[in-house]
């Protein structure tokens, strides 16, 4: 009961020194309101305003019938332009792309030939031009058909009739995935930085010393910093969840918060410790930046957040299987998106609690050693 107590008053004290760094907490609110909501509107994979120019050198009510197509909120309203100014709007990027419907267009559909639509695409804005150039074709070969089943024009049919059914998110809404996955690349990357710069603030203000000559074990200094500052992003994520995520970005979460919250703060326990690790390894906040990107960041690409970790290399996907982080994210893409249970899930909390209970013990013998040397 006393170590209890004594690790419950070093975390409050824990909570006293984040609530007097003003750019800490600066830090954490911006990371999980602004942040969010501007990573959810921004980094958009989805077609949105994009500028579109048509060559229309048929001019026959088919023709008009596909440029009506393009029509907003995917496409601006499409310019009409002549076949001379194609280039010069794909290089002063005018245009992303530049769609050229040729002469005796709806002659050739009427007769049942095959005319081909010219489309041109601003290629350096790479995933705009894919889904673009999917979207643009799957509507044409719509319209088209729509026109030649209202003229009892018999269209030449494909072998196979592909029904696709989008799951978890019809609309391929780009905001709902980057806005939840913000808030869990958030949680590592500001566990780790609170963590790591609490152990660098003692060693720096020399309140460490002051902690050597009281009665306290290296143990319960270190759970006092894991329960801190873990509660503190654990109660920021929930907000941001409930607050940015379903009420500002109307993002619709499938399973249960609680359950999403549970696993975070097993998480939390690996992302802490890993925080202390780095703080003790390194001796100045410059040197802790250089280990935070050399650690923390490859760690966010290759969990399963930014690339999937199934197009990943063999021997990558094996290591990253055993890293907390992509448990993490798994799990939270399952509960959030798919609407999973516990017992679907319970894989990976056993996973980040046996890997969080390893890095824990090995920073504690790395703070141990640290606490040490200082005395």
């Amino acid at each position: 009961m006393d170590r209890l107590i004594s690790i419950f008053r070093l975390g409050l004290k824990e909570l006293q020194s984040l609530r007097r760094d003003p750019v800490l907490l600066i830090l954490i609110l911006w990371a999980f309101s602004a942040g969010v909501y501007m990573a959810a509107g921004g980094m958009r994979s989805d077609l949105n305003n994009v500028a579109v120019a048509v060559v229309d050198e048929d001019r026959s009510p088919l023709s008009r019938q596909l440029v009506d197509t393009l029509r907003p909120p995917e496409f601006r309203k499409p310019e009409m332009i002549s076949f001379a100014e194609i280039d010069r709007g794909l290089d002063t990027q005018a245009y992303s792309f530049v769609l050229v419907i040729p002469e005796r267009f709806e002659a050739d559909v009427v007769r049942g030939n095959a005319p081909k639509i010219l489309l041109n695409i601003d290629a350096t804005a790479m995933m705009q031009a894919g889904t673009g150039a999917n979207h643009i074709a799957q509507a044409y070969a719509q319209e088209i058909a729509r026109y030649q089943h209202g003229r009892g024009i018999a269209a030449t049919e494909m072998p196979v009739n592909l029904i696709i059914r989008y799951a978890f998110n019809p609309n391929l809404t780009s905001s709902w995935f980057s806005a939840i996955m913000e808030i869990i690349n958030n949680i590592t990357m500001l566990t780790v930085v609170l963590t790591g710069a609490a152990v660098m603030r003692e060693r720096e203000h020399g309140t460490l010393e002051h902690l050597l000559s009281m009665p306290l074990t290296p143990f319960e200094i270190m759970m006092a910093k894991v329960w801190a500052n873990g509660l503190v992003i654990l109660v920021v994520a929930g907000l941001s969840l409930k607050i940015v995520i379903e009420q500002l970005l109307d993002v619709p979460v499938a399973g249960s918060v609680a359950l999403f919250l549970s696993g975070t703060a097993l998480y939390l326990f690996f992302a802490s410790a890993l925080g202390i690790l780095l703080g003790t390894i390194a001796r100045s906040m410059p040197q802790f930046g250089l280990l935070f990107i050399l650690t923390i960041l490859p760690m966010n690409l290759l969990s399963g957040g930014e690339t999937p970790i199934e197009s990943q290399p063999l021997m990558l996907r094996t290591l990253m299987s055993a890293v907390p982080s992509t448990q993490f994210v798994s799990m939270a893409q399952a509960v959030l998106y798919r609407g999973a249970d516990f017992w679907i899930v319970w894989p990976k909390f056993v996973a980040m609690t046996l890997v969080g209970l390893l890095l824990f013990t090995l920073a504690a013998v790395r703070f141990r050693k640290s606490i040490a040397a200082a005395h």
